[in-house]
């Protein structure tokens, strides 16, 4: 009796585990069975053309910081984003993108990407991007100076992986929390915005505006006031942000009430 009672509390626990992953597995779901995802284009054939969010640089003198975020190709857009940075410089003619892309490994290369001259507002696979950042001002151009430092500093050059991270999202945090007066919030569905570098448990969220406790990605809460409260099951993050009244859902993303 008393060996079938032990067996009872664990099997509650892995039951009350798949209740709460079903749950949260609805958002992406419903994405994949109704969102606007592209399932049939091949990926040679998708598009990376500009979507027309970003000012032109032969107009635009002053400087600028643009954080992008796009649905990822294919079925993964139901879970998550792909997000990258584009600045620009005062009087320059161009701007200059930063992401991470996981199949330059195969080519023996870094995952970081600098394309100067790049196209800072380009369709992610025929998935249109969201603005989810922008800074203008006085202080941009140094800003620039320090997101340029973060990413000579990001420590997984050559380490990729899709889930739970160093991902695109895992880049983009990163050069956030080294970067804190961007305020970046990245939303619930930039998968790998939580996996913290060198193993650490604890650190800022990427906002800069509170913390996080995280296990490699995978199991982890965070408070802070432009994030609010968000718990992350399995790189799954749901929560409640009080500064935007807005509900953090996995796999849709934002939803203001």
């Amino acid at each position: 009796m008393q060996r079938f009672i032990r067996l009872r509390k664990p099997l509650r626990l892995l039951r009350l585990i798949l209740a709460v992953l079903f749950i949260l597995l609805l958002g992406p779901f419903a994405v994949l069975g109704f969102g606007d995802l592209d399932m049939h284009t091949h990926w040679r054939d998708a598009s990376h053309a500009s979507s027309g969010l970003a000012p032109s640089p032969e107009i635009l003198r002053d400087p600028i910081i643009q954080v992008y975020g796009a649905r990822a190709y294919n079925w993964r857009g139901a879970f998550g984003i792909h997000t990258w940075i584009a600045t620009k410089r005062r009087n320059s003619e161009h701007y200059t993108v930063y992401q991470v892309i996981g199949w330059n490994l195969y080519r023996g290369h870094s995952v970081v990407s600098v394309q100067q001259g790049g196209v800072p507002d380009f369709l992610w696979f025929n998935a249109v991007p969201e603005l989810l950042l922008e800074r203008r001002g006085e202080s941009t151009e140094i800003l620039i100076d320090q997101i340029e430092a973060a990413v000579d500093d990001y420590p997984y050059t050559h380490r990729y992986k899709v889930w739970p991270g160093p991902n695109s999202n895992s880049f983009t945090a990163f050069v956030a929390r080294q970067v804190p007066e961007l305020g970046l919030d990245l939303p619930p569905t930039a998968i790998g915005k939580d996996y913290l570098p060198d193993g650490k448990l604890f650190g800022p969220t990427p906002s800069g505006t509170g913390w996080q406790f995280s296990l490699f990605g995978l199991l982890g809460a965070s408070l802070a006031r432009e994030e609010g409260v968000e718990l992350n099951l399995l790189g799954l993050s749901f929560g409640f942000d009080a500064n935007d009244l807005a509900l953090r859902l996995p796999g849709i993303g934002r939803v203001q009430l």
